[in-house]
């Protein structure tokens, strides 16, 4: 398979370093996803890597470009202040790190172009991108071209 379309989507609850995974089109597979450092650490800030552990595999993409837009992101919210509630969206390419991929995936290679959704409803006592958010929705959605070697 060279160059086929797959749609990627990670979705969770909150921003901590675990998330659900879902791929379909040219790759159907599922599973969980961790935010990690380059050394496969846990990376709670979400800084560099996405390792994908799928029923089939596992491969890893970079990150690294759009935590930065998210973090310049939330530097304008909350966008609605009389709720404390916002929106951040931010788009970019999510590269397959070349060598992590494991099964399935051990020759995968190619790049994703994602979007990344994130809904909060922060606590009203400090209605900013420091308050302690009551809700979170955290979604990851969009498609690349794969290829498995």
């Amino acid at each position: 398979m060279a160059g086929s379309t797959v749609h990627l989507t990670d979705y969770s609850d909150n921003d901590g370093a675990k998330s659900k995974v879902i791929l379909t089109g040219a790759i159907g597979d599922y599973g969980g996803a961790t935010s990690v450092s380059a050394n496969g650490t846990k990376d709670l800030a979400h800084r560099s890597e996405l390792d994908l552990a799928l029923v089939h595999g596992s491969f890893r993409v970079r990150i690294a470009d759009l935590d930065k837009k998210i973090v310049s992101a939330f530097s304008h919210f909350p966008s609605n202040t009389s709720t404390c509630s916002g929106s951040v969206i931010v788009t970019g390419a999510a590269p397959i790190i070349a060598g992590s991929g494991t099964g399935s995936y051990r020759r995968i290679s190619g790049s994703f172009n994602l979007t990344v959704t994130i809904d909060e409803v922060v606590a009203k006592s400090k209605c900013d991108a420091s308050a302690p958010f009551l809700d979170q929705a955290v979604v990851i959605s969009g498609s690349g071209s794969v290829s498995l070697g």
